[in-house]
């Protein structure tokens, strides 16, 4: 059976070992990190990888990667399974870019870490990111290749006209590679809240998707660019006056999708074909904030709209 074929019989997820092959300064504040190794061969489909969400186990203090049971389903379980001391941290990414051989079938990985290096705000990514050098190892999780109905992605924009794409700097990564594994034909609008002007990298959008970079002022609060701009787009010039981003009250952070609800709510189903598709990802208070002024004020249906809450502000995320 080749590793391009779809089964039920093979486990959902696969468990890599990988190493760093090149590491680049792409931007001020975004770092690439190419990882390769034979264990990758079956590690995401390319031109299906969109927003996939995977996972980076880094090595603890020791520098010495967790003794993890590779030959198990249960990885999340194999690593919890590890004293808390040794197993390091675990953290979630999107796949920047994924290259695969032709021939040969060798597998490259690119993942985008944000450098937050600032005092209080740098976290076991952004420290490992920003000393990472070729030969490093990594523990990455990530959907088999070939297994579709993985539920690491979360965009699905179905028979939507057009899309509408929003994030900040940690959904960058994620937008592009939607943008690039999507249908050359595919018409909108992609917002992207970065920290500086030469934070804009270049997407292969496909021409109908416009691309709209919007750095903030240093020591600006995210949010404060995308969200009238947003809102201004749809319509809303007048919320977009008075904009000031909604605190989260909880730890959870908002994933709502148009089939899910983190917030329990229930979404009714509908047969009517949407005319846009919403994707909105990056910090939760931001995600909130649009979130009310869609669904509240302008009457967007739910089940047209993921919004994900990939961080929240002031709390160190895990896993």
């Amino acid at each position: 059976m080749s590793a391009e074929q779809t089964t039920t019989e093979r486990p959902t997820y696969i468990l890599t070992r990988a190493q760093v092959r090149a590491v680049s300064r792409v931007s001020p504040n975004f770092a690439r990190v190419t990882f390769g190794g034979d264990e990758l061969f079956e590690f995401c489909t390319p031109g299906q990888v969109f927003d996939s969400r995977v996972k980076l186990v880094f090595p603890p203090a020791s520098g010495i990667l967790p003794p993890l049971d590779r030959d198990t389903d249960d990885w999340w379980g194999s690593y919890l399974a590890v004293p808390e001391e040794e197993r390091g941290s675990m953290r979630t990414y999107s796949v920047r870019e994924l290259r695969v051989d032709a021939v040969s079938g060798d597998t490259e990985v690119d993942i985008d870490f944000v450098l937050h290096l600032a005092p209080g705000l740098s976290g076991p990514a952004s420290r490992w990111a920003s000393t990472a050098e070729a030969g490093q190892e990594l523990f990455l999780v990530g959907p088999r290749r070939g297994v579709v109905e993985h539920g690491g992605a979360e965009y699905a924009p179905g028979d939507a006209r057009s899309v509408v794409l929003v994030g900040d700097e940690t959904a960058a990564p994620a937008i592009a590679r939607i943008l690039e594994d999507a249908p050359r034909d595919l018409r909108g609008i992609a917002f992207l809240e970065v920290p500086s002007a030469d934070d804009a990298l270049a997407i292969d959008a496909p021409e109908g998707v416009e691309v709209r970079w919007l750095p903030r002022a240093e020591g600006q609060l995210h949010g404060l660019e995308v969200i009238p701009a947003v809102l201004a787009h749809l319509g809303d010039a007048d919320a977009s006056d008075e904009i000031s981003v909604k605190d989260v009250e909880t730890e959870d952070l908002l994933w709502e999708t148009p089939d899910y609800s983190g917030l329990g709510e229930e979404i009714a189903v509908t047969d009517a074909r949407p005319e846009r598709y919403f994707w909105i990802a990056g910090e939760s208070g931001v995600v909130t904030t649009l979130r009310r002024h869609l669904v509240k004020d302008l009457g967007i249906d739910r089940s047209q709209v993921a919004f994900m809450g990939y961080w929240r502000r002031g709390v160190a995320m895990r896993g």
